[in-house]
């Protein structure tokens, strides 16, 4: 398992248009992904649009992205990028 933890800064956090960009990167890897708010201790597969939305992730909010299988490092490290760049350039 490989993990990474970061701070949503976008405006809208991780709802409509944000969310539905992660869960598209989130499909191109084969590992299983998870993606917490640390704020709630809440979890959900990164993959589901209804599973990342239910978990009211704002602006400032921490996460923490977890994957697991034979991609699981690649899979974290550009969902992490992406959050970070502020879901530019997609």
């Amino acid at each position: 398992m490989y993990q990474r933890e970061t701070t949503v800064r976008n405006e809208t956090g991780l709802h409509a248009r944000p969310a539905s960009q992660f869960v598209k990167l989130a499909k191109k890897f084969e590992s299983k992904i998870a993606i917490t708010n640390l704020n709630s201790l809440k979890t959900g597969d990164a993959k589901s649009i209804v599973k990342v939305m239910v978990l009211s992730i704002k602006n400032g909010t921490p996460v923490r992205i977890d994957a697991q299988g034979q991609d699981e490092e690649e899979a974290v490290d550009a969902l992490v990028d992406v959050i970070d760049s502020g879901f530019d350039g997609m």
